[in-house]
Order: structure tokens, then sequence, then C-alpha cells
């Protein structure tokens, strides 16, 4: 059955009222949530960017469904350290808490002072993190001399079972190259065609686990107010991926699209007051086989999406992902 699950947004809210929305999420249904990694948010409009690892054990504490979490090691976090905090909170929280590793943005790494690596640097650095975190939360002790570098690591806690390691992906290319590392993947919505091609190159690379699918939308009781909202909270959509992960400032993404109109970023994401609309498109999603949604409500008032898609959305969309 398809798991439906609420996005907790850092860059949008402060940690306080996410906790709260994440209470309120499972209490209408949702099955499970997911929250971002940030150090900076996307717009200097969003405005918030609490640390992820504090707000997941108050999470996982004050719910009893799954969370998980799209997260960067590699350069702000020395994967030592990722693995952890990973194995801490699987340990406190058995099968209940899983991460989706990437390779980042420089909005949440140059923090460091360390240089922004090209991308096939990146993508050399993020295979070389992923399999210390992996050696660590075997029990390994661990050394490394490459573009990691470790010396004799060891997680002393580690829980009975690792948490599930899923990669965060949006390319064909990269969920091929992941396949054989990761427990499942993650990406976000794409048209059906694209959708489709990207989960094929995952199995058929001999990708395993679940496939999830991360969802942003605008809701609100007005079309109008919906795309309104979409406009002020997630114009940053219209950067190009491969001129995102470059950007490092805030100001920047609002300075690239300063000029973006309101619909031009409608025609980024679903933006309607109509919940039959939303679940006409989510179950189009669920209908290629994908076994997690994720749904991101891109507005900084979350309880009047939660109440209406937990009462009018979730119940047709389970059913349809029996």
């Amino acid at each position: 059955m398809t798991i439906v699950g609420f996005h907790a947004s850092h860059e949008q809210l402060p940690p306080s009222r996410l906790l709260a929305a994440v209470k309120r999420a499972e209490q209408a249904g949702f099955d499970g949530a997911m929250c971002s990694d940030h150090l900076e948010p996307w717009s200097v409009r969003q405005g918030h960017s609490g640390y992820a690892w504090s707000w997941l054990a108050a999470a996982l504490e004050a719910t009893r469904f799954s969370l998980g979490v799209v997260t960067a090691p590699g350069q702000r976090y020395h994967p030592a350290v990722a693995a952890q905090k990973l194995a801490t909170l699987a340990e406190m929280y058995p099968e209940r808490f899983w991460a989706a590793l990437g390779s980042g943005e420089a909005i949440n790494e140059h923090v460091t002072g360390d240089p922004w690596p090209d991308k096939d640097e990146r993508d050399a650095r993020f295979a070389e993190t992923v399999d210390v975190i992996r050696r660590l939360l075997a029990g390994e002790e661990v050394s490394a001399d490459g573009l990691v570098r470790v010396d004799r690591a060891r997680v002393w806690s580690l829980p009975a079972v690792p948490p599930p390691l899923f990669a965060a992906a949006v390319s064909t290319e990269t969920a091929r190259e992941v396949a054989p590392w990761a427990d499942g993947v993650i990406t976000i919505d794409q048209p059906t065609g694209a959708l489709r091609q990207f989960m094929d190159a995952y199995r058929d690379a001999g990708g395993r686990g679940p496939m999830a699918v991360q969802v942003h939308l605008s809701w609100a009781p007005t079309d109008e107010e919906a795309v309104a909202i979409a406009h002020d909270q997630w114009r940053q959509s219209l950067v190009p991926a491969n001129l995102a992960w470059e950007l490092d400032r805030p100001q920047d993404f609002d300075e690239r699209t300063a000029d973006v109109t309101p619909g031009q970023v409608a025609e980024t994401l679903l933006c309607s007051s109509d919940p039959a609309r939303h679940l006409a498109h989510l179950a189009d999603i669920v209908a290629l086989g994908v076994d997690r949604v994720y749904l991101h409500h891109v507005g900084t008032e979350q309880d009047g999406f939660i109440d209406t898609f937990g009462e009018r959305v979730l119940p047709a969309l389970k059913e349809a992902g029996r």
C-alpha cells in the first residue's frame, strides 16, 4: 500500500511550528513525514532554516510514524559525524527513521570555507562518503585518505538494524549511479513520462527498496491565493537544477527570479483550491507504482492544508494505492 507522507520544510517555518505541523499531520491521517536539511533558505522571503537533526529527535519523540530527512554529508557534515547521528536516531527509534543522501548544493555547503567542487568531483566525493557511512553503520573502524579523509573512526552506539539509506536523485543518470548501494530512492515530481523513465532506470540498474516521490503543491481556499502563495514562496523552482547547485546565497535565487510571473511559477507545480484536482494528479503518480508520496504544500500556513487533505485527499489516495 502506498505511504502518503507530509513534508516539513525547514526553510519556510520555524522549527516549533514545524513540530506542531508534523503532529497535526499524523493526527490527520498522514502515514509518515520527511524534512529538508538546509543551512540557508532558498529565498530571503522564506526566512527560516532550523537545524534538522535537533528537530528530528523532537519530532520522532512527539509522533509514532516514520520520519526521514534529505541530507548531504561530505562537506558541511563529515561522514563520521553523519554516521554517528544516523545511528543514534535509529537506535532510539527503531524502524522509524530513514535518510536520503545526496551530493548537496553550494547554498548549504559553502559555509565551511572549502571550495565548492565541480560536479564530477562532487559525485566522486559522494561515492566515497556513502562508502564510509555504510561501513561505519556496519560496525567497522574506518580510515580513508581520498577526497574524504577519515582517521580510525568508529560508531560505538549502533542500532540493532541500520537505518535505510535512500538516494536523493532527479536524473535518470543519477538513478543508475546510485542503484548499486541505495536502500530506496526519492525524487521530485516530474511529468509522467520522465518519472516512469527515472523509475525504470533505477530498477533496471538493480535498484531495490521503496520508490518515493516528493510532490510540491500549493493549496488555498481560492485558486488565486494558491498561485500567489507559490509565487511568493516557491519561485526558485524556475532556477535550472545545474545552476541551483552552484548559487550560494538566498539573495542569488531572489535575483534570478525577480521577474518571474505568478503564471510561470504555476506551470511548475499544481496550484489549486480544488482537492479533487490534487487527488487526480497524485493518483496518476501512485498509478506508476510509486511506494511513497510525500506532499509539500509550499505555503507557510499548514493547518488548513493538513486538515483539508486529511479529509478529502488522503483516504481516496490511499485506496488508489492499495
